[in-house]
């Protein structure tokens, strides 16, 4: 869909931010471009919608040469997202994200109903849209600039570093609901980051950088973890990439079949952890049933760490199993118990698949054949 062919960017001074790239985004997906301070992965982004014009080289969408098209008629079919969300402060929430459909020549009514379906779109509510962008969180501000990227129905997306300026915790909600969109849409985003885990965990192709605005590396993010071009790339990914490629394989893990019981609910005593549920099978906590016996009272339910879906990562499974009291991981399917596993039953499957992304099977009839 995009293709850098020789695209060099020289500043009058003589700094040279990108030298000679040779890419090529697929259409559809998400692609990151990802390196250190100065590498010229903004500088990239920006010469897709001419924001900065080349100093030589072409850039193709969908095979035309995009120095022939009106640079402002370009940026119109092009969403794009910024680090602060670049609202314009005097405006609702709304009228923000009509913004680019009015620019398209939209009416007023078809550009409002485009910018209300994009508010649905990324979480926002109809009260949200009536307020100004100051009477919203830093998160909610991005998503609004996340709905005015999409309110003109673009089918590539740009975004520059949009999750850097909010906490963890938005930063990964953002993060999920960015890779949703993506896939629900069938769009092409095109990502800048300094940060390796957020192009990991959101690119499905992944190009690093290198000082002096060279490509590095242009391979998705299994692959970039598992054979990395140079030592560049390598150190860029960090020495713990063995474990963080956990998160590309679901090596084929039969589940126990697990005991579970109700708050309320009698247990002998002795009988060890005890998977606690609700009435729906839905995973509550754990008990520990030693040395007393009886009806679970909901102050002895311990929580348990996270849940793991069936088909989930190795690195899912292993952390479901690590952060559990019980030291067995807890498999839900549709939020309900369909088993548990243990750490050390994902490392052997992984030694006994080789990483096969195959998901894990249900538990057997009985606790033998699960096992």
């Amino acid at each position: 869909m995009i293709r850098f062919e020789d695209v060099t960017k020289r500043y009058a001074e003589g700094t040279v931010a990108v030298d000679g790239l040779d890419l090529e985004v697929p259409r559809g997906g998400i692609t990151v471009l990802v390196g250190p301070s100065g590498c010229g992965k903004t500088t990239s982004l920006r010469m897709i919608n001419r924001m900065v014009e080349p100093t030589s080289g072409r850039i193709l969408l969908e095979g035309e040469d995009i120095a022939e098209r009106p640079a402002a008629q370009l940026r119109r079919h092009i969403g794009y997202v910024i680090q602060h969300a670049g609202l314009f402060p005097h405006r609702t929430v709304l009228a923000n994200i009509m913004t680019v459909p009015r620019l398209l020549g939209w009416d007023r009514a078809k550009s409002r109903r485009a910018a209300m379906e994009a508010i649905e779109k990324v979480g926002l509510t109809e009260d949200q849209a009536r307020r100004y962008p100051a009477q919203l969180s830093g998160g909610q501000q991005q998503r609004v600039g996340v709905a005015r990227a999409l309110a003109g129905d673009p089918q590539l997306v740009l975004m520059d570093e949009p999750f850097s300026a909010v906490d963890p915790i938005v930063r990964g909600d953002l993060q999920a609901e960015v890779r949703r969109l993506q896939k629900d849409l069938g769009i092409t985003i095109v990502m800048v980051t300094h940060d390796i885990d957020e192009a990991l965990t959101l690119g499905d192709q992944i190009a690093v950088m290198r000082y002096g605005g060279h490509l590095a590396q242009f391979a998705p993010p299994s692959e970039l973890l598992a054979t990395p071009a140079d030592d560049f790339v390598a150190d860029f990914v960090g020495k713990d990439r063995g474990y963080r490629a956990l998160s590309f394989a679901a090596p084929h893990v039969p589940l126990r079949e697990e005991r579970t019981v109700r708050v309320g609910e009698s247990v002998p005593a002795g009988a060890g952890w005890v998977l606690v549920v609700d009435e729906e099978g839905m995973p509550q906590g754990w008990v520990d049933v030693d040395g007393w016996g009886g009806p679970v009272p909901a102050e002895k339910v311990r929580r348990f760490g996270t849940l793991a879906e069936v088909g989930s990562s190795a690195r899912t499974m292993l952390d479901a199993a690590l952060s559990s009291p019980s030291g067995r991981g807890v498999v839900v399917e549709e939020g309900r118990v369909v088993g548990t596993v243990t750490a050390d039953e994902v490392l052997a499957a992984m030694r006994r698949d080789g990483h096969a992304a195959t998901p894990p099977e249900r538990p057997g009839g009985t606790l033998e054949e699960a096992r």
